[in-house]
């Protein structure tokens, strides 16, 4: 892991508390963009640029979220090479990497000392980057996917909400439910530095597992009968358990496969025609056993397990 300070780049461990939990740094970047342009950002066409990782559940959501709305030809895309390295995030011709045609740039970091000369932080994907005035929009992925999803609905191709009006209390509040105990569960449990923050976290992780198992067995998606911004942020996280966080992170008391509902719930996202062309199983199997030598210092990346997405699942028992 690596981090700007003062402008310099510094390689760094991951930050943690005197418990030896893992804490993860706010992001930086928060700006908003609106339809009518009122925050100083216009939802306009060939006018941003997504930086994402596939590898990176966070990113992910972002790129899922481009693609639901059908907003490829709006925004534009580059994707880091899945390692990240002691120079952080770069761009390469692994297949699947796209590089940046809009800065040019070799490392991620240069973006945003573009921004920020002296800038102090960590250098993170998703990064939505606004063509026009040479700037960094946002770099936290909720605030992303929600700007895709409400303030280009004018020029984005397709019309389905995943905020609608009746359900946006419901998708704020299971988002926050999701967020600390399985989206960054897994990380907690695999970069703690002690016994106990690891059992916290792991305890805390299968104890929400649990509860959306029993709730997935009363309806189709975590909101109800419709697809939303909530699905997509759990999805990322579902996607990437079985084959990383099961065995890298330690999170091993029980797989997603071994939960029914669960398990036909991840099928059923993964299998939607506009998800599953973002789903890079190689990119995410090299990016965590390689990027991470304190966890997996031999860097070596298991063949396993086969995992089948696309098997048939029974979530339209609910339809």
């Amino acid at each position: 892991m690596g981090m700007l300070v003062k402008g310099q780049w510094m390689t760094e461990r991951e930050q943690e508390d005197t418990q030896g939990r893992f804490l993860r740094p706010s992001t930086t970047f928060r700006h908003q963009i609106t339809a009518d342009g009122s925050s100083g950002f216009k939802a306009e066409p060939d006018r941003y640029h997504l930086y994402v990782c596939w590898a990176c559940p966070w990113a992910h959501r972002t790129a899922i979220m481009r693609q639901l709305k059908g907003l490829e030809s709006v925004i534009t895309l580059s994707a880091v090479d899945p390692v990240m390295g002691e120079e952080g995030w770069f761009f390469s011709d692994y297949p699947g990497s796209i590089p940046d045609t809009v800065n040019q740039t070799k490392y991620l970091r240069e973006i945003y000392l573009k921004v920020e000369p002296d800038y102090t932080g960590r250098v993170t994907v998703p990064v939505l980057w606004d063509k026009q005035t040479n700037a960094i929009v946002n770099n936290e992925s909720r605030e992303i996917i929600r700007m895709l999803d409400t303030e280009f609905g004018a020029i984005a191709q397709k019309e389905t909400s995943f905020y609608p009006e009746d359900l946006r209390s419901q998708i704020d509040q299971t988002i926050d439910a999701i967020y600390q105990p399985i989206n960054n569960g897994v990380y907690r449990a695999g970069f703690a530095t002690q016994q106990s923050a690891y059992e916290e976290a792991v305890t805390e992780l299968f104890d929400a597992l649990d509860h959306w198992e029993q709730v997935l067995s009363q309806q189709r998606y975590l909101c109800g009968d419709r697809l939303t911004e909530a699905d997509i942020c759990m999805f990322t996280t579902l996607l990437r358990f079985d084959a990383v966080y099961y065995s890298h992170f330690k999170c091993n008391l029980r797989r997603i496969v071994d939960y029914p509902n669960l398990w036909n719930y991840l099928k059923d996202i993964y299998q939607h025609p506009e998800v599953k062309p973002t789903c890079y199983l190689d990119h995410i199997k090299l990016h965590y056993y390689k990027s991470h030598p304190k966890v997996n210092p031999t860097g070596i990346v298991p063949k396993g397990p086969i995992i089948d997405f696309d098997a048939p699942h029974d979530r339209t028992r609910f339809s």
